[in-house]
């Protein structure tokens, strides 16, 4: 009698939203703590947060060889691999106070990071398919933002009334994450995917507009990760507290605006979505370079965070110009190329920040509008595709 429930949640939505989870619950523990426990335990200036960042993104930027893991491991057992690796990262993390410590660690967590995300990215393209994948992208970013939310909240409960030990936070959410994992091994059965995927690197010309917007994406997204945050520790003062409450108003925000933010990308296309969050963060990053008030900077910090949810539009926009063979692949290389920019930006940025600051943030504006320019040939290149999609084409490699 108890099969028949217990059935019901062990599909693949089921696999992503609890991988999704411990994602959430990991790398929230790990950003909401971070720039405090580098600044008070480490000692970090702008330049070490700067190569810290750096050394984060070399696994996002070796990505492109989880094709050839493929080899060895099922996409889905892989992706608990990982995980398992993401969350004894952050668990250790607050054992090692020194500056070469947290580096040593960062890497650790951020080989598990990385690869999961190319992995839950390629599970998601072939596990839903093209009619209700911005949907349901949606409601795994909202899952994220719930789960994320409580970690932020469990967070400041700890901080403010309870401990501020960086050591015990680290180790019980890191802990979390790595039971539930465990948890995922023993209870999900394997899910075969709908196309046989291709287990080389694959090259299309293709997916050239796809890669540059990648490319850009990627290295605008790396100001926010790195500088925003530490702007509102070292400019303005925030402490633990008040950045864990600031991240949990993003979280609280997301968890309903991102599946309808997934629901209007279905409605109105790719095109339109992408031009709605490259116009914003011009104005955004912009906002970073001269705004002196620490209220106005959280409230930009939000805005910033919400557009997040708006690059589901860029996923969706691949699925439709991709053949299906190649999701496992490219999206080993896509995070390959949308981490070339990342292994340079932080560390020269932290160089330039302890200039100036705001050139850092008007070069993050700069960004957004190529990208602006290019998300305008969108709509062209998907009719395109539309129409090369029965001719057979040959890729490089």
């Amino acid at each position: 009698m108890e099969e028949i429930p217990n059935q019901k949640w062990k599909t693949p939505f089921g696999f992503l939203t609890l991988a999704t989870i411990v994602m959430a619950v990991t790398f929230a523990a790990w950003t909401a703590l971070l720039n405090n426990f580098a600044i008070e335990a480490a000692q970090f200036t702008g330049a070490n947060m700067g190569m810290l960042q750096s050394l984060r993104e070399i696994p996002g930027f070796l990505a492109f060889t989880a094709v050839f893991i493929l080899l060895v491991l099922k996409e889905q057992t892989f992706a608990l691999v990982s995980l398992c690796l993401l969350s004894v990262g952050v668990a250790i993390t607050g054992f090692f106070p020194t500056i070469y410590g947290l580096y040593a660690t960062t890497v650790l967590m951020s080989i598990g990071f990385h690869y999961f995300e190319t992995l839950n990215q390629s599970l998601s393209l072939q596990w839903f398919n093209k009619e209700e994948a911005a949907h349901k992208l949606g409601q795994l970013l909202s899952i994220k933002s719930m789960a994320s939310l409580v970690t932020f909240a469990l967070i400041w409960l700890c901080v403010t009334f309870l401990t501020k030990s960086y050591e015990w936070l680290y180790l019980v959410l890191g802990g979390v994450g790595l039971l539930l994992t465990l948890f995922m091994i023993s209870a999900f059965p394997h899910f075969e995917a709908k196309s046989t995927q291709h287990k080389k690197l694959i090259l299309r010309k293709e997916y050239s507009l796809y890669y540059l917007l990648l490319f850009f994406s990627g290295a605008r997204r790396q100001i926010f990760m790195v500088f925003a945050g530490f702007l509102m520790v070292e400019k303005f003062g925030f402490d633990v507290a008040q950045i864990t409450l600031l991240y949990m108003l993003n979280h609280v925000i997301n968890i309903f605006a991102a599946p309808a933010i997934g629901k209007m990308i279905g409605r109105i296309g790719e095109q339109k979505a992408l031009t709605i969050e490259y116009t914003g963060l011009i104005l955004v990053f912009t906002g970073y370079a001269l705004v002196e008030s620490a209220d106005l900077a959280a409230v930009l910090y939000v805005v910033d965070h919400l557009f997040f949810a708006m690059a589901i539009a860029l996923k969706t926009y691949f699925q439709k110009i991709a053949r299906p063979e190649d999701i496992a692949s490219t999206a080993g290389v896509s995070f390959t190329i949308n981490h070339i920019a990342a292994v340079i930006i932080p560390a020269s940025f932290g160089i330039v920040w302890l200039y100036d600051n705001s050139l850092v943030f008007y070069f993050g504006a700069g960004l957004a509008a190529c990208s602006l320019i290019l998300s305008q040939f969108i709509g062209w290149h998907l009719q395109r595709r539309q129409a090369q999609l029965p001719i057979a084409e040959q890729h490089i490699s």
